[in-house]
């Protein structure tokens, strides 16, 4: 190579073809987060309500690996016959899980039933065909969880799987479909567990956080550049930290978001100093402000 020339771009990565969803596999602690949040969910005052987790991981040829999930939250609207996500956390849960993996894409979601329905309804299927016109591959897999009608006989517990498209685990079901746009019905999927993470169970810690100040949050993300999420530590608990960059090496605004309390910081070559900004400033609102004190010394 001549000197002084730019490198040649790397030749982009050509995507494989994707066949249709013939496995699905889910990691153990995927596995793990879905039985223990969804016995968890029960032991709740909204426990007969449904419930739900968006599945993110890779769309290979002929499978689905989920390597992640997200809860329905808190703020969910949510029944005995019907979930609706928060979707703005989703969103922003999502942005924060990708930070580390750009090939992660959502692959579809779970939900659970109150009653003893183990496939999904034909409500979820008029909602489900377009959804998934919009995913990888033009195809989804869907997670339905049910309550055994008897508990199971006292003893150790262990995971089960009785029919190649389910697994249960003290006294729940999860039943696993696939669908394309094109389909006529949901078709079970053959699941397989593996060793693997939840990479957003750390997530959980901040989950709050993360759904009070979803649409600010996203609105930061959309406007800059580069933006980074990290989960820390707080005064007493986990807190949700972001990074913006402002396009100047060593320029950063800093952003901590601990319980109820939001602090700024700006840094800039090693220096680092705290704005005095108005208390209960939204994220989004303190960074503005941050940013024409800034200007306003220039």
């Amino acid at each position: 190579m001549p000197v002084g020339e730019p490198p040649p771009e790397p030749t982009p990565a050509i995507p494989p073809s994707l066949d249709g969803v013939k496995r699905l596999v889910l990691t153990d602690e995927v596995v793990r987060t879905l039985f223990g949040e969804y016995a968890a969910h029960r032991a709740t005052d909204r426990g007969g309500e449904e419930t739900g987790w968006v599945l993110l991981g890779r769309r290979e040829p002929d499978a689905a690996v989920v390597l992640a999930t997200l809860p329905a939250g808190a703020t969910r609207d949510a029944g005995e016959a019907h979930v609706l996500f928060n979707g703005e956390a989703q969103a922003l849960g999502s942005q924060i899980v990708r930070q580390e993996d750009r090939r992660l894409t959502t692959l579809g979601v779970v939900h659970t039933h109150p009653g003893r329905l183990r496939h999904p309804s034909r409500g979820d299927f008029e909602g489900d065909r377009l959804w998934v016109r919009n995913l990888r591959g033009g195809e989804g897999v869907f997670g339905i969880g049910t309550v055994f009608p008897n508990p199971p006989p006292e003893g150790t517990e262990f995971g089960r799987h009785p029919k190649p498209h389910v697994l249960t685990f003290g006294g729940l079901r999860f039943d696993w479909y696939a669908l394309a746009a094109d389909d006529k019905r949901y078709r079970p999927v053959p699941v397989e567990v593996v060793i693997g993470p939840d990479l957003a169970l750390g997530l959980r810690d901040v989950w709050a956080a993360v759904e009070e100040h979803a649409a600010r949050l996203l609105r930061l993300v959309s406007q800059f550049k580069h933006v980074w999420f990290e989960v820390g530590r707080g005064a007493t608990n986990a807190a949700l930290r972001m990074t913006i960059g402002l396009g100047e090496p060593g320029r950063l605004v800093r952003v901590l978001i601990d319980g109820k309390t939001v602090r700024y910081a700006y840094e800039a070559g090693g220096a680092v100093t705290q704005p005095d900004l108005p208390a209960g400033a939204a994220p989004d609102q303190g960074v503005y402000l941050l940013l024409a004190e800034l200007a306003a010394r220039d």
